[in-house]
């Protein structure tokens, strides 16, 4: 059994399980002298009973298997004294392989067994973070804190109701992934009474709302299909896995088409020029291109005002795809919903000319001195809009 599938299997059969981006202030990549991970302060029912004091400092014990291969006696620590407000897991003895700069960017998940004793594993590739988000059935929004149980939804009761209306006017099984983007997003407009003014004063936010509003509707028309289903003794363990599958490779589909889906309503609302999975050399098909391919392809037209954006939610690995989705352009933007990536990898990314457009909140994951040069997505909006105006 992989690492991937053991870090999924120990997380769907406990009761709680944590999930976070390594950052450099955990690694110490910012020069901080703070030791081990960062833990969210909502995090605190992983490891305590009850949250921590200000003014107290508290800590336990516990003993942790990393990857089914070896164990560190760690501690939990709740820093409340003098001006700091933060939990910790500290001490993981010498040699300690996942707290290097090269796992910023990585997935460190954190699954409790019993009171005293926990699993660990850090996911480096793009291919297992995504793999577990999928079989979590959780989005990269929802990082950095408790992985939510399956069974509980956590849409507002107008948001649900919306959801519950648009189910019931299927007439068919699942939704195509365009179609179910759109009304996730209507939905959570109505509900949150988002006009295109609020989007185009924060897109970062309203993007981030819309991929959560998604996954809510998602969870809630696989509850509706399945849960009937799932409460079957099946006939046989070819028929489990084949809805197990089912399931499965419905959630990736999704999930890979979803942010391109939100990025185009955002570019639209700030009326941006733009086309989408547009042919250029080598047959290749960049997510989008700005202002068109007529422009690309005119040797006349002013190559300053040419852009090529890829989306892509994680990106330790996949940003080299881009690198030949078109010659003519210099830059390759890369909008990302990945958390933290290392010093090393950034340094190539931007060797080869690739500029990491990422949500505001996620800048401080970054290692700070290359947070000057990667953009936000307003940033980038603005860039583009004041080089068509």
């Amino acid at each position: 059994m992989s690492i991937l599938e053991k870090a999924i299997q120990s997380a769907q059969q406990s009761e709680i399980s944590f999930s976070k981006f390594i950052k450099p202030n955990d690694t110490g990549s910012t020069g901080g002298h703070q030791a081990g991970f960062h833990i969210p302060k909502n995090s605190w029912p992983l490891f305590f009973e009850s949250p921590g004091k200000k003014g107290e400092n508290k800590d336990r014990y516990v003993t942790i298997r990393w990857h089914d291969d070896f164990e560190t006696n760690s501690r939990f620590i709740y820093y409340g004294v003098g001006t700091r407000n933060e939990y910790r897991l500290t001490r993981f003895g010498r040699g300690f392989p996942f707290l290097t700069d090269d796992n910023v960017g990585d997935l460190l998940v954190i699954v409790k067994k019993s009171s005293d004793f926990f699993e660990g594993f850090v996911l480096s590739s793009d291919e297992d973070i995504e793999d577990f988000f999928t079989s979590l059935n959780i989005s990269s929004t929802e990082t950095n804190g408790i992985i939510p149980k399956q069974t509980s939804l956590s849409a507002e009761a107008i948001l649900l109701k919306c959801f519950m209306a648009y189910i019931q006017s299927l007439r068919i099984d699942f939704p195509t992934t365009i179609d179910l983007a759109n009304n996730a997003r209507d939905c959570y407009t109505k509900a949150y009474g988002i006009t295109p003014n609020v989007v185009k004063r924060n897109p970062d936010q309203e993007l981030l709302s819309w991929i959560e509003a998604e996954y809510g509707l998602f969870k809630t028309i696989e509850n509706d299909r399945y849960s009937e289903l799932i409460q079957s003794p099946f006939e046989s363990v070819e028929a489990l896995v084949k809805t197990a599958n089912t399931i499965l490779n419905r959630r990736k589909s999704r999930a890979g088409k979803s942010l391109e889906h939100h990025l185009e309503e955002i570019f639209k609302i700030s009326q941006l020029t733009f086309q989408t999975q547009i042919t250029t050399e080598n047959n290749k098909k960049p997510d989008f291109l700005f202002p068109n391919i007529e422009a690309y392809k005119d040797p006349n037209f002013n190559i300053d005002k040419l852009f090529v954006l890829a989306s892509k939610t994680t990106c330790k690995d996949r940003w080299r795809q881009i690198l030949n989705e078109a010659d003519r352009i210099r830059t390759k933007h890369l909008f990302t919903l990945q958390q933290g990536i290392s010093k090393n990898q950034l340094d190539e990314m931007n060797k080869y000319g690739v500029q990491l457009v990422v949500p505001r909140m996620y800048l401080s994951s970054f290692p700070a001195e290359h947070r000057e040069n990667i953009m936000t997505l307003k940033q980038f909006i603005s860039h583009v809009n004041a080089v068509q105006a």
